[in-house]
C-alpha cells in the first residue's frame, strides 16, 4: 500500500513539473505591449467613462451607474485644463475617459462613498447637451 501511495504521489510530481516547464516557456513569447496590458491589469486600473465636474478644488466623476470623487492628484489639474476648451461655465461637465484606480478608503475632504485616482487621461470632449435644461433670468 505504501508503494502504491510513493509511486501516486511520484507522478503528480512528474505531471506537475511538465505543466510548470510549459507555461515558463509561454511567458517569455509574451511581447512587451502585452507586458504593459497585463501590468496595468495587476495594478487594478479600469477605464471609466462618464462627465467631469471640477470646481472649487472638488472634483467628481458621474458615469451611467455610480458617482465618484476624484482623489486630487497632477493628472485632475491637467484633465481640468483639458475640459477648460469644452466648458462655457465653470460648473459645466464634459465627457472624458479615464483610467483610474477605485478605492473605497476613507478620506478627510471626499465623502463620496466611491473615490478613484485618475492614472491615464484617454479622451475629453464635450458633455452631451440636453435641451430640457431651464435657465432662470434674463439672457
Amino acid at each position: 500500500m505504501k508503494h502504491k501511495i510513493i509511486l501516486l504521489l511520484s507522478l503528480l510530481a512528474i505531471v506537475s513539473c511538465k505543466k510548470e516547464g510549459k507555461n515558463q516557456e509561454d511567458e517569455t513569447l509574451v511581447s512587451n505591449k502585452n507586458v504593459e496590458l497585463i501590468e496595468k491589469q495587476n495594478n487594478e486600473l479600469i477605464t471609466l467613462k462618464g462627465e467631469f465636474i471640477y470646481y472649487n478644488g472638488a472634483a467628481v466623476l458621474q458615469t451611467n451607474t455610480d458617482i465618484y470623487g476624484v482623489l486630487p492628484n497632477k493628472k485632475v489639474t491637467e484633465l481640468n485644463t483639458l475640459a477648460q476648451q469644452y466648458k462655457n461655465q465653470p460648473t459645466d461637465m464634459v465627457q472624458v475617459e479615464i483610467r483610474a484606480h477605485i478605492s473605497n478608503q476613507k478620506n478627510d475632504t471626499i465623502l463620496w462613498e466611491n473615490k478613484i485616482e485618475i492614472i491615464e487621461i484617454l479622451t475629453v470632449s464635450p458633455a452631451n447637451t440636453n435641451n430640457n435644461v431651464i435657465k432662470l433670468g434674463d439672457k
